[in-house]
């Protein structure tokens, strides 16, 4: 089954599909409209960085870089979608996340998939 999420941005006025499938189902794709993609650079601290270290010793989760993946998550999958929305997209298909470090102690979270038009 393919994965199917309605996000609404640009306040509250769109509604877009967003689907890591490659087609929308019910929806017939009319036009690709091309590649679109967001992204955010986060850098750790110092304060996360000491609480991390001590939450290593003990094991579990280390809540402050779940909370700061998750907003940067957040942040890229916003961006992309208000690309689309530019583009005057009805949906995004393939879409992704991926992550790369781009200097110590800071990573880059992209989200990107294909715009297109549906009817």
């Amino acid at each position: 089954m393919k994965k199917l999420k309605v996000m609404t941005l640009k306040n509250n006025m769109t509604s877009m599909l967003v689907s890591t499938g490659g087609e929308i189902p019910g929806k017939e794709i009319t036009s690709i409209l091309g590649v679109v993609k967001g992204n955010t650079v986060r850098a750790r601290n110092i304060g996360r960085d000491i609480g991390a270290g001590l939450k290593s010793i003990v094991g579990g989760e280390v809540k402050t870089y779940t909370d700061m993946t998750t907003n940067a998550r957040e942040e890229a999958y916003n961006r992309m979608v208000n690309e689309a929305i530019e583009l005057g997209a009805d949906a995004v298909i393939d879409m992704r996340f991926t992550t790369s470090m781009v200097m110590q102690g800071a990573s880059e979270m992209l989200a990107y998939g294909t715009a297109v038009k549906t009817r």
